[in-house]
């Protein structure tokens, strides 16, 4: 048995033709929409990017636990339960984040790895003379990892030289060498299409009459701004959609090697991404700072399943934290690992429904909830959008570690089912999202599907609420949470 993993950074489900978009040119994922079941209600769980691949590794919700960070001592990874079952893991990925401090543990629990550098602000080429150049577009974004960025550029030229394109070559490599082998997974990452939105004129071609010399292709994170216009953010989401036709293309090179060889028929094919990103819907650009739209949390996801079906669509709800399960049930290894989420393999085979309702978040912003029907999202209670407190055995930030101030009152404590019973310390940090300004948001997803119009419903809400409080009682979301949420009378 075989399984490979096509996992794309920040693609926007409304990008894509299989999810109605008529302007973007995709036409690859079209055709993985024929050969895959394609999910209707896929959602993230805990997000950025380091939390969403906690989620993939271990089948749990972390973000209401702590912040970005690596693999905890006491998280246990489903792709070291694949090794000792004799199964051979094996990433392949240009996410830099993965070498940095806040995600040097994940990579290391594959049996090998590839890495390729150059992505974002990846501190890769030396910068002494680096230049960013006078015709800079003034909205994109500033500082260090932007000079860092066009450090990179000098090395990334050609198409052929970006590194998410190296990433496909070396997936395809792999395959090449052991497609005729049995007892494998590989995990093909990409960063792109990430930003900032680096790509190709052959690509950017395609949605504008006039290249943009200096368009605005990197976002800052939060409120939009007076000094940007509908002119910009229209050529903000060219800029995205050309790279995510870059991507299109280079994962129709993974769908000719599935056909040429027939894997199909015996190799379990994922392809997925850990959240999109607002390029300007409701007011917003980013993904960390504002609430958990459907343009962030509601994903794209495929899956082709040896046997099962295929050019069809389903409409249970599921999320990243059901991918570990899934391959322990392909592989046909039991599953001891205490997870939050199921085998998508149970909706394939028989419709079956795994979840009834699903939460996300970010660590310190708005803790959401869906039931297939409504979006609750609850928001900080007082405006100084605390406490928030983490649980954690390391200390790491993004780049560097947490302040001394905040080690300073860490407090050791008990083991929990989340720790699996590791004793942990917890600390309070500083809290840099503001959900409290924004307040408490009610959805109706079936009638509101853009999330136009917040309900004012009491009623309504506090059924969300108890549904919301249960799932934190599941999964033993610290009492500070319940206190910063305004929710410690339900305890």
């Amino acid at each position: 048995m075989k399984a490979v993993l096509v996992m794309f950074d920040t693609l926007g489900k409304d990008f894509l033709s299989n999810y109605g978009n008529d302007w973007v040119d995709t036409p690859n994922f079209e055709r993985l929409r024929k050969q895959t079941v394609t999910f209707d209600n896929f959602y993230g769980g805990s997000m950025p990017c380091m939390p969403a691949r906690r989620e993939l590794h271990t089948g749990r919700y972390n973000f209401l636990h702590r912040m970005w960070g690596p693999l905890e001592v006491f998280d246990q990874s489903v792709f070291e339960v694949l090794q000792k079952q004799g199964i051979y893991c094996h990433l392949i990925t240009d996410h830099s984040h993965y070498f940095e401090d806040g995600g040097a543990t994940y990579h290391n629990r594959y049996s090998t790895w590839e890495g390729f550098r150059g992505q974002e602000g990846d501190r890769w080429v030396p910068r002494l003379r680096a230049k960013i150049g006078s015709d800079y577009n003034k909205l994109n974004k500033e500082g260090l990892s932007v000079v860092q960025h066009f450090a990179n550029r000098t090395r990334q030229e050609t198409e052929e030289e970006l590194s998410s394109v190296k990433t496909i070559d070396a997936g395809l490599d792999f395959l090449k060498e052991y497609h005729g082998l049995d007892d494998w997974f590989l995990q093909i990452e990409c960063f792109d299409p990430h930003e900032p939105f680096y790509v190709p004129e052959k690509y950017r071609e395609k949605y504008q009459d006039t290249v943009s010399k200096s368009p605005y292709f990197w976002p800052k994170y939060g409120r939009v701004t007076d000094d940007v216009n509908a002119e910009d953010l229209k050529e903000l989401q060219n800029e995205y959609a050309s790279l995510i036709t870059m991507c299109d293309f280079h994962l129709g090179r993974i769908l000719d090697f599935f056909d040429q060889h027939n894997l199909w028929e015996d190799t379990l094919l994922i392809v997925n991404t850990d959240h999109g990103l607002l390029l300007g819907e409701h007011g917003w650009l980013g993904k960390n700072i504002p609430p958990m739209y459907d343009e962030v949390i509601h994903l794209p996801f495929f899956i082709s399943y040896p046997g099962g079906k295929k050019d069809q669509r389903v409409s249970e709800l599921a999320q990243t934290i059901d991918i570990p399960a899934t391959l322990l049930d392909y592989f046909n290894i039991d599953n001891h690992l205490d997870m939050d989420g199921q085998s998508l393999l149970k909706i394939l085979d028989d419709d079956s429904e795994i979840h009834d309702t699903v939460i996300f978040g970010t660590n310190g912003g708005h803790v959401s909830i869906y039931d297939g029907k409504h979006i609750y999202m609850r928001a900080s209670q007082d405006k100084s959008n605390g406490p928030l407190k983490i649980q954690t055995t390391t200390y790491t930030l993004m780049r560097g570690f947490l302040p001394k101030t905040a080690l300073d009152e860490m407090v050791l404590k008990k083991g929990t089912r989340f720790t699996n019973h590791y004793p942990y310390t917890e600390l309070e940090v500083p809290n840099y999202i503001d959900s409290y300004s924004v307040g408490n948001l009610l959805f109706d997803m079936e009638n509101d599907p853009s999330q136009t119009a917040p309900l004012d419903d009491i009623k309504l809400e506090e059924k969300m609420i108890q549904k919301l409080v249960k799932i934190m009682k599941n999964i033993e979301a610290p009492e500070s949470e319940f206190v910063r949420l305004g929710l410690v009378d339900y305890l």
